[in-house]
């Protein structure tokens, strides 16, 4: 099948959409597919137009289905998508309409979605590779929080709550991520300190090295469609701490035992703790983490993406 696949992030964005774009790109050649990635459709003939982004992809997505109303078309949500933008936005509510498939990252992405729609919906987790786990430091307590500094990522929450740990705590995060939003480096310049430090953007090869020799991982988001960098810390073996929101339930489970109320700063500085100083509750955490592992797995993504498409067939 000739595909064209669209996305706004194309691999030099450097984020999780763009990373989710490559990883879908693989899939679909190695099951034997002819595949494009375009930032935009140009009119090119195509047995199919897979599109990343319901509101971004909207000119491609009402172009291609003008033009072939048959061929299949399915819309990747992302969280902007879920959580913002299908709920206001025409060009993105047009995009869900004019779609044969919807794909969700996680399972409660398709309570978000209008009940006429939800039966042409499929979920589809991400994924990342094993990783094994690296050598953690003894000396300190590590924390890796991977997100680029922009505000739906609410990102200083992690800096916030270094400074209320007591000072027995060993704890050393450091933040990995691009500047999305003007003003957010001076903030971070300014949160700097020896228990929270920025490092700015990194190779994405070298950022999963650096989550897999941490002791845990924060996620701290607004809104996620579901995150990528929670596969990536369950392959490398290292716990997650994340907000108390539906994309991150839907990627952990609600039993799940390391969430914090969103912009609790003083919540997640007891998580920190706790985990830092209760072995039992770190290998809970742990534990619960490797109990979802299998869904995050290149296997189980790939075998996804490719009973989608056999749906057309």
């Amino acid at each position: 099948m000739r595909i064209v696949l669209v996305t706004p992030y194309l691999a030099a964005a450097r984020n999780g959409n763009a990373h989710t774009a490559a990883r879908w790109l693989r899939f679909l050649r190695r099951a034997g597919h002819d595949v494009e990635m375009l930032k935009e459709w140009d009119g090119r003939a195509a047995d199919a137009l897979i599109a990343l982004h319901a509101r971004r992809s909207h000119s491609s997505i009402a172009r291609f289905a003008a033009l072939y109303p048959d061929h299949p078309l399915v819309v990747i949500l992302t969280g902007t998508d879920v959580y913002r933008d299908i709920h206001f936005d025409a060009d993105a509510l047009d995009s869900l309409r004019l779609a044969h498939r919807l794909v969700v990252l996680q399972d409660k992405g398709v309570d978000e979605l209008p009940e006429a729609w939800r039966a042409k919906t499929r979920v589809i987790y991400q994924s990342a590779p094993t990783l094994h786990p690296a050598p953690r430091p003894a000396r300190t307590f590590d924390v890796c929080v991977v997100a680029h500094l922009r505000e739906e990522k609410d990102p200083f929450r992690a800096a916030y709550a270094a400074r209320l740990l007591p000072g027995a705590s060993r704890i050393r995060a450091r933040h990995v991520g691009g500047v999305l939003q003007a003003g957010m480096e001076k903030e971070a310049r300014a949160l700097e300190s020896p228990r929270w430090r920025w490092l700015g953007a990194l190779p994405h090869g070298e950022t999963r090295r650096r989550i897999a020799r941490s002791h845990l991982l924060v996620i701290s988001s607004r809104m996620e469609g579901g995150a990528n960098v929670i596969c990536e810390a369950v392959a490398a073996g290292t716990p997650v701490l994340a907000s108390d929101i539906a994309g991150n339930t839907g990627m952990l489970g609600e039993d799940y035992a390391g969430y914090f109320p969103l912009g609790d700063a003083a919540a997640l500085a007891a998580l920190l703790w706790r985990a830092e100083s209760d072995p039992a509750f770190l290998a809970l955490l742990r534990r619960q983490c490797m109990a979802r592992a299998p869904l995050f797995t290149p296997e189980h993504e790939a075998a996804a993406v490719t009973s989608l498409l056999e749906e057309f067939t």
